[in-house]
């Protein structure tokens, strides 16, 4: 069989390593979100054409203040950032009540061991 304190160690790692820190994952996605979509915006501007962008110009609808302008651009900055930064919040929450609910040994609480 194993050792006991090697069983411990490896609870212990599987519990520090089985959770993410939901304000880090918003400013990850956070970040990603608003770099995103003020790159697409700048890239269509610098591209050009008539009219710039009207598919990207749709998120009007969604983010008001938006448009595909150099003035839109640092707005749609602010808006993935708050969109992604709440998808990066939601999701680490999920993932770790989902993990909250097993066990050190990996299987789920609540079921039957053999």
């Amino acid at each position: 069989m194993h050792d006991p304190t090697e069983r411990n160690e490896v609870a212990e790692l599987q519990r520090a390593v089985a959770r993410l820190r939901a304000s880090i994952m918003a400013v990850t996605f956070g970040m990603a979100g608003g770099t995103t979509l003020i790159v697409a915006t700048v890239w269509l501007l610098i591209r050009g054409g008539n009219p710039v962008g009207p598919h990207l110009a749709l998120l009007n609808i969604f983010f008001p203040g938006y448009s595909v302008t150099w003035l839109g651009a640092p707005i749609g900055f602010f808006y993935g950032a708050l969109v992604g930064a709440a998808a990066g919040w939601i999701l680490a929450r999920v993932y770790n009540a989902i993990a909250d609910r097993r066990d050190p040994n990996g299987a789920p609480r609540g079921s039957e061991a053999a």
